[in-house]
């Protein structure tokens, strides 16, 4: 029997120029939706990151009028003044407000909001660890809580609504470190350090860095640390870390130790708009656990920058070790 082995040639070769199949052509439909979603997804967290930056300047700007119009309007100042000591009130509407006019009627409700103002005070109740001191009891600085590194308290100014607020006071002198990563390189460590000064009777935030990089200078510490955490992922070219502010935990403001040192020091019960906090010292001498937020600890940083790049180029870089996966256990048909 003979075979025609140029025909069989023939075959073979339209065999393998014959089209694709539906599965490949599934892939690479699947292919192209991922990466017109990946750049969706950037144009939303760019535009997301720019009405964030909206907020914050809004909101300094309406904390500007607000101090113009007090200095021309004693009245209004007055009124501000009370609105602050008495905190907002919420309008009940619809039937809310009916409710609570018959629960005024009854004797035995009279009780709840006075409980609820002593659960109220209960949870803002802070443990603070141990500092050492010297023998006039004054803190030994530096204060070294973790991540964060104290140097001074400095002054509190308490004659001036803008060197306080509802949950930090701004005392002028005040100055911190902390280690994150470096504005040349986020992946090299850098030192940090933040002050608080007076400038034209109005505190001046500053951010500055030991990498010879200019200082970040803001009218309030959430406007400092979004232009550090905008430039850190300039840096880099990616969105490893979000923008979203938290000035007072990166000043270290807001720390239970740091916040009940400021809170001890003379004039802090002048502060009309500041809620006065309770304090605890540990006596099992705890440390303070700070959130692990990459705006905030050099490490987790890190782990955001390996996450991303991972991401980016999957079948190039080695997985990280804590690295999930959202899509595993997902089949596709």
């Amino acid at each position: 029997m003979a075979y025609d082995y140029n025909n069989m040639k023939y075959l073979y070769r339209n065999h393998s120029e014959r089209p694709p199949g539906k599965y490949k052509q599934k892939l690479a439909l699947l292919k192209q939706m991922i990466r017109e979603y990946v750049h969706e997804n950037a144009a939303l967290v760019d535009e997301l990151e720019e009405v964030q930056m909206n907020i914050i300047v809004r909101k300094e700007e309406r904390k500007f009028l607000l101090r113009k119009l007090c200095e021309y309007e004693p009245q209004i100042a007055l009124e501000v003044q009370n609105a602050a000591k008495d905190g907002p009130v919420p309008r009940p509407s619809g039937s809310e407000s009916k409710k609570n006019k018959k629960k005024q009627h009854f004797d035995s409700n009279e009780r709840r909001p006075t409980l609820k103002s002593r659960k109220s005070s209960k949870s803002r109740k802070r443990i603070v660890q141990p500092i050492p001191v010297d023998s006039n009891g004054r803190p030994v600085f530096p204060i070294e809580l973790g991540r964060l590194t104290v140097h001074s308290l400095g002054e509190v100014i308490s004659d001036r609504m803008e060197f306080h607020c509802e949950d930090a006071i701004y005392p002028v002198g005040y100055v911190s470190t902390r280690i994150y990563g470096s504005l040349k390189d986020p992946t090299q460590k850098c030192m940090y350090t933040c002050k608080i000064s007076d400038v034209n009777d109005v505190p001046r935030f500053e951010i500055a860095s030991d990498d010879n990089c200019p200082p970040i200078t803001g009218d309030t510490p959430d406007v400092c640390h979004s232009l550090l955490l905008q430039r850190i992922n300039d840096a880099l070219s990616l969105n490893v870390v979000s923008t979203r502010p938290r000035g007072n935990e990166f000043f270290g403001l807001t720390h239970p130790t740091v916040l009940h040192l400021i809170q001890s020091s003379p004039g802090t019960r002048k502060c009309i708009y500041y809620k006065w906090c309770k304090f605890e010292v540990s006596k099992n001498a705890d440390t303070y656990t700070e959130d692990n937020d990459a705006g905030l600890s050099y490490e987790y940083l890190q782990r955001s920058i390996n996450f991303c790049k991972y991401k980016m180029a999957p079948d190039v870089l080695q997985k990280p070790d804590d690295y999930i996966d959202v899509s595993d256990g997902i089949h596709m048909f």
